[in-house]
C-alpha cells in the first residue's frame, strides 16, 4: 500500500517511539464502529453483462481462492478504486 507524506511521517514517529498510543473511550468506540460497519455494509445490487470467457476466468480464480466468484468480483473492483490493482 503507499502512504502519503502525513502517513509515512506518521509511521515513522510511530516506530521512533515519537507517539504515545492511548485506548480509545467509550464514544470513540461507538463511532469508529458505527464507521467500519458503514464503511463495509455491501448495500447496493448491480447487475453486469460479462463475456462468458471472462466469467469463467473469474470462477476458476475464485476457485483457486476457495472464494465465492462474487467476492472476487468485489475485491477486484474495491481493489482498483483504490489504487491498489492498475491496468497493465
Amino acid at each position: 500500500m503507499k502512504l502519503d507524506k502525513e502517513e509515512q511521517e506518521i509511521l515513522e514517529a510511530y516506530d521512533e517511539g515519537k507517539l504515545k498510543l492511548r485506548s480509545p473511550s467509550d464514544k470513540e468506540r461507538k463511532e469508529i464502529s458505527s464507521f467500519a460497519t458503514e464503511t463495509f455494509q455491501k448495500n447496493k445490487r448491480i447487475t453486469i453483462r460479462l463475456y462468458e470467457h471472462d466469467l469463467r476466468g473469474i470462477q476458476k480464480k475464485a476457485l483457486e481462492k476457495g472464494i465465492p466468484y462474487q467476492t472476487l468480483i468485489s475485491s477486484m473492483i474495491h481493489q482498483y478504486i483504490e489504487g491498489d490493482l492498475v491496468e497493465a
